[in-house]
């Protein structure tokens, strides 16, 4: 009976392979930050605040199904203010390989008859700064950045296609 507890525990912990650490496993690397186009709510132009990344798998193994939570906050309010998702980042992401540009937008903004642009400029206007959680499968959510918010517009980026390190595509699934 010991022995097939111990086989068990043996087959167990094999299957699961090596553990991988997010906060040194994956590598962010911002694209830019700023505040998108949010739509039009009640005749009113608005904006919400974003940030365009890239993650790269540094191990030496393949991650599966990456996800990314922004968390936003304004000035210097230590309070989440509105958060963005992506809940499919990467569904395998190989050693070596990237994301390829990926947007998280906040929920919340700003909104005015003014032009969006005109808005980054209003009186009541506060910066906000970005915190980025990642996580794989079942693992718990890991900080991997935080970043200011540019007072500029940006747009989305263009269609994601993960790349290894070497340059060739891969496929990595759709990202919202």
């Amino acid at each position: 009976m010991k022995r097939a507890l111990l086989l068990i525990s043996i087959a167990s912990a094999a299957a699961c392979g090596p553990s991988i650490d997010l906060s040194k496993d994956i590598v962010l690397t911002p694209v830019a930050s700023g505040w998108a186009d949010g739509g039009t709510v009640a005749g009113k132009n608005r904006i919400v605040p974003a940030m365009t990344f890239r993650l790269t798998n540094r191990s030496h193994q393949p991650i599966d199904t990456v996800q990314v939570n922004a968390v936003f906050k304004r000035g210097s309010d230590p309070t989440e203010w509105t958060t963005g998702y992506v809940p499919n980042a990467s569904r395998q992401l190989a050693p070596g390989a990237d994301t390829g540009p990926l947007i998280a937008k906040g929920l919340q903004g700003y909104a005015g008859t003014d032009a969006r642009d005109a808005l980054l400029h209003h009186s009541l206007f506060v910066d906000a700064k970005v915190e980025l959680f990642v996580k794989s499968g079942s693992s718990r959510w890991t900080r991997i950045g935080e970043f200011p918010i540019a007072r500029q517009l940006i747009g989305e980026p263009p269609a994601p296609q993960s790349r290894t390190s070497a340059g060739a595509p891969r496929d990595r699934g759709s990202a919202t």
